[in-house]
């Protein structure tokens, strides 16, 4: 197990292929978004040791957005100053999450709210607790979205009950968002870390050239015609085709053996 400590409030642990990040507290204030940042490029710099990624927090909540105290202080000196994070500080992190090849899990405790809810969309794959609630909150105080938020909750669930969910701000059970689409599964309180690791490190053991592969599909196709995505799938099968993953789950299967990954 290789230990990271990323400064300010973010925890970054490798763990047999899966790299842990962790929010060690709730309010994204710009240490934290630093700190979150540094973890994201880690996993970049930790190249082919990392085969999955779990982003989990430490506390009773995932995660509950900006800072707003810190928000309000920065109004004082003007809009400019006070949102130059969101071009600055947002947007590369949301960039960052959204171009690692490694499959991503999140686990969701207590609130997914705001900028929180946007980090979670950036995920593969979603775990919540059963008392995990999310709301989008921007046009609470009287703003839009950012990180990312409007375009991945209309690809979630879709425009017409993301522009209400938008609009209105009502918040939302992890009940709602499983049946909705925004999570994959649904735990009892105190087990979404444990869940969410459990699928990373099955992930890990998978076909990682294959899930990049995947990632990059399902990126591409939204707004893409047949064409075009029917010859992406034609390239990724040749990539993959001539892996020794492939060859190597080929002939497990034909010896009704278990395929072992290495992701090459």
């Amino acid at each position: 197990m290789g230990v990271s400590e990323i400064p300010d409030g973010v925890g970054y642990r490798l763990d047999s292929g899966v790299a842990i990040i962790e929010l060690r507290r709730p309010a994204l204030d710009v240490a934290l978004r630093g700190g979150l940042l540094d973890a994201v490029r880690q996993v970049r710099d930790d190249g082919d040791a990392v085969r999955a990624v779990l982003l989990a927090a430490q506390g009773r909540h995932f995660c509950v957005g900006q800072d707003l105290k810190e928000h309000a202080r920065a109004l004082e000196s003007g809009p400019e100053t006070a949102f130059a994070c969101v071009r600055d500080e947002y947007n590369p992190l949301i960039e960052a999450l959204h171009a690692l090849t490694q499959p991503v899990v999140v686990a969701v405790e207590g609130a997914c709210v705001g900028a929180g809810l946007g980090l979670a969309l950036c995920a593969d794959i979603r775990v919540a607790a059963e008392g995990a609630r999310f709301a989008t909150a921007f046009t609470g105080i009287g703003l839009a979205a950012d990180s990312g938020l409007s375009g991945a909750l209309a690809r979630a669930v879709g425009p017409s009950r993301a522009a209400a969910l938008m609009l209105l701000g009502d918040r939302f059970g992890a009940a709602d968002a499983e049946r909705w689409g925004v999570v994959h599964r649904v735990v009892p309180d105190g087990a979404a870390t444990a869940e969410g690791l459990a699928l990373a490190q099955r992930l890990a053991a998978g076909p990682t050239a294959a899930y990049a592969e995947v990632k990059a599909l399902l990126r591409d196709a939204p707004g893409a015609s047949l064409a075009a995505v029917l010859e992406r799938e034609a390239a990724a099968q040749l990539r993959l085709g001539a892996t020794r993953d492939h060859r190597a789950a080929v002939a497990a299967f034909l010896a009704r053996a278990e395929p072992s990954f290495e992701g090459r």
